[in-house]
């Protein structure tokens, strides 16, 4: 039996509101053309004699639909939060007020925009109900780490001490990963002035003695099924024995190796004994265990040069293009090795830009030079053997001319590369019932998508530094260390904690039946019509997280656990059988219809704006606080990525008498901004195919476009805005207007 829908509007007259719109009228409007049952005004419906008023009507007559006609829905999020009612909000302050003129000019305009926005709001209601989650949800408090290098074990140690079981996998036959072959590390603590012991030997006796770890050496995934709060994974050992245990999340810390020294000959890797690299470096260390080091054929080492970049920061075909963070102050380090030994012994670190990244690098680097380290910028082409010793020719950058010198020993700062698996996305999915395990994979997922993680252009797992670090393209896994950015043992300490309380977010939300980052508390999950689904694909193909397979008919499965109710298979929808409780083709669409479009004689345009409600809608807020001003023709409606739009909303628009449309998504492409990661991307390329639409209407072109805009773009936001509002003076009314 269909719920009995009853809608409360309520229209705040705080914050300047009353005393620039009638909210009198704002109320019959509400009444009278959105039909809200009960509506009401209030001075200040944010503070607890308002909120309590709402809370009436909801517990004595009945309202479950709630609509708050104030400020922006970014603000007041708690005192508006209502338990067990759908809610939306009209933005009058930020959305209206704010972005005007106080001036009797523009009192008409301005009043208008309130009166749409509150149709909006109460219309929108009428096509929502209140999320209730996913029954099948499951709370599994394990999570497991995949690798136990350092970055692995300090998830794994932080995890257990806020009270979660963790399984740790490691490949080969100890724990310690890259760190336990090194001698010192760069130093984490003040004054910063000498190397420090790795605490290698200290995570694993604390790993050791807590009975909430379990270790898994010589052991793979072979198999990664399920969901957040019920990931299944297969364990396999070297033997062979394979053992399946659930975990609510999965945190992905599977290390680095070092860059091939071989692929660069001109530096004598491979030719002499006496090149090595960081790592073999600080390997020959830890086995003279505080003894002067030596070369490899046992002699005493009298001069040291450290080569930094080595096949880095290059575009040759081959070489890594990016900073691996570390090298610098590794060198640093290990030529501290050598001075402190003997302060006789000639060190050179020779270097095109020096980096030190940290709170203490700059400090290690002084206590570098006071040891009486030798930094030369300078760009090595050659390493050759030369009676007996190792020649380094190179150009001096500060002399500007050609320059050699002879030592005794090479050290390659090389670089570090992922151990991020296998990088397949967008292919067809085994059979149904039917897995294939890739030995190259480090976490064998049953994913259409591919077995591992979407990676980086430079093959590390994808997780984005600025909006959402740690988060990856599969809900509930974590990538973290090394095997995300290139990173030191300081870094990849403080990524690891990171990560580890990301994943525990993910078990506790799991629980719930909640989204993840950015929709975090979201209930809502994507339903669908079978008897009109045509099996087309494109919701399958287009998810960006994996969220959603096909059963035997292929036919769309949707994962809620996976889901992180972007609504990018809505947009993609061409049948618009996908749904969310809260967020539909109808709650949007008929939004824009409501909205009163004035004739073509009164000179009174309409745009539609779409704005992204990580960056653009909180841009044009941010531009209302500063009195940023753009058109009163304009109505936007928020969104949850810009590839949830369905061009169903643009077709609809045009045929209804707006005269434009404009798209505010994320920054798409390598450096994207995309909370959802692809949204943005497919969102530009559904509209390049709007000029079709355009075309078969009669429409110009100039009549809808699409912007990428960061939160910062305050200023660039409204005048997207305004832009198009001098569009539509130029190229007249739209003729649909009736």
């Amino acid at each position: 039996m269909a719920e009995d829908i009853k809608i409360g509007a309520y229209i705040c007259q705080g914050c300047g509101i009353g005393e620039r719109v009638d909210t009198a009228q704002l109320a019959q409007v509400a009444q009278r053309d959105a039909k809200a049952n009960i509506v009401k005004e209030h001075p200040f419906l944010c503070n607890a004699e308002g909120v309590k008023m709402i809370q009436d009507d909801i517990d004595n007559e009945g309202v479950n639909r709630v609509a708050i006609c104030a400020c922006s829905r970014r603000a007041k999020t708690d005192a508006f939060s209502f338990d067990n009612v759908a809610i939306t909000r009209a933005n009058l302050r930020e959305g209206v007020i704010w972005i005007r003129p106080d001036t009797d000019e523009a009192r008409e305009t301005t009043q208008e925009m309130a009166e749409d926005y509150v149709r909006m709001a109460v219309t929108e209601t009428k096509y929502m109900s209140l999320p209730t989650g996913d029954e099948e949800t499951k709370y599994t408090p394990n999570l497991l780490v995949v690798g136990g290098g350092v970055s692995g074990m300090t998830a794994a140690i932080e995890a257990a001490k806020a009270g979660y079981s963790v399984a740790i996998i490691e490949k080969t036959g100890a724990l310690g990963g890259a760190a336990a072959n090194s001698w010192k590390r760069i130093p984490q603590r003040g004054p910063y002035a000498d190397p420090e012991d790795t605490g290698v030997d200290a995570l694993i006796s604390e790993i050791e003695a807590n009975d909430k770890i379990t270790v898994h050496l010589n052991s793979t995934i072979t198999k990664t099924s399920g969901a957040p709060g019920r990931f299944s994974v297969d364990i396999t050992t070297e033997s062979g024995s394979t053992v399946t245990e659930n975990f609510g999340a999965i945190v992905q810390a599977s290390g680095y190796k070092e860059y091939d020294a071989s692929q660069l000959p001109e530096f004598g890797y491979g030719k002499s004994a006496n090149v090595v690299t960081q790592a073999e470096l600080d390997a020959m260390a830890k086995e003279a265990n505080g003894a002067p080091l030596k070369t490899k054929d046992g002699k005493d080492v009298t001069s040291v040069a450290f080569i930094q970049c080595v096949g880095q920061r290059s575009d040759k075909e081959g070489h890594l293009p990016y900073c691996s963070g570390h090298c610098c102050s590794t060198s640093i380090k290990q030529a501290m090795y050598f001075k402190d030994a003997n302060p006789d012994i000639d060190t050179n670190v020779i270097y095109t830009d020096l980096r030190t990244p940290g709170a203490g690098g700059e400090d290690f680097y002084r206590s570098g030079q006071r040891k009486g380290i030798t930094f030369t910028k300078g760009e090595v082409s050659e390493v050759v053997e030369s009676g007996g010793s190792l020649e380094v020719k190179f150009r001096d950058l500060i002399l500007a001319e050609d320059t050699s010198e002879k030592v005794d020993l090479v050290v390659l700062a090389t670089g570090q590369v992922a151990n991020a698996g296998v990088n397949i996305e967008e292919v067809d999915q085994d059979e149904p019932g039917q897995f294939t395990v890739n030995v190259d994979s480090i976490l064998n997922m049953d994913y259409r998508q591919g077995k591992d993680l979407p990676q980086l252009k430079y093959g590390f797992s994808d997780s984005h530094f600025i909006c959402f670090p740690y988060e990856t393209r599969r809900t509930g896994i974590y990538a973290t260390g090394p095997v995300r950015r290139p990173m030191d043992m300081q870094q990849a300490i403080e990524d690891a904690t990171g990560a580890a309380m990301k994943a525990i977010q993910a078990i506790e939300n799991a629980a719930k039946g909640r989204a993840a980052h950015p929709r975090s508390g979201d209930l809502s999950f994507p339903h669908f019509r079978r008897e009109g689904c045509t099996q087309c694909k494109r919701c399958t193909v287009e998810c960006p997280f994996g969220a959603i397979d096909e059963d035997e008919q292929r036919f769309p499965v949707f994962n809620e656990e996976r889901c992180r109710r972007c609504g990018t298979c809505m947009g993609a929808c061409p049948v618009r059988v996908i749904s969310f409780e809260n967020y539909s083709v109808d709650s949007v669409g008929q939004q824009l219809k409501i909205v009163d479009i004035p004739d073509e004689f009164d000179e009174k345009p309409r745009i539609l704006a779409l704005a992204c409600e990580n960056d653009a809608y909180p841009a044009l807020d941010m531009a209302a606080m500063n009195k940023v001003e753009y058109s009163a023709f304009v109505r936007v409606i928020p969104v949850r990525c810009l590839g949830s739009v369905n061009l169903i909303w643009i077709t609809d628009a045009l045929n209804s008498g707006y005269d434009g449309v404009v798209l505010m998504g994320c920054q798409k492409g390598e450096n994207y901004q995309c909370h959802f990661v692809k949204g943005s991307e497919i969102a530009h390329i559904r509209m390049s195919k709007v000029d079709d639409t355009l075309q078969s209407l009669s429409l110009e072109p100039e009549r809808v476009s699409v912007h990428e805009v960061a939160i910062t773009d305050i200023e660039r936001a409204p005048g997207i805005i305004n832009e198009m509002a001098e569009t539509i003076e130029k190229i007249g009314m739209s003729p649909f207007k009736f």
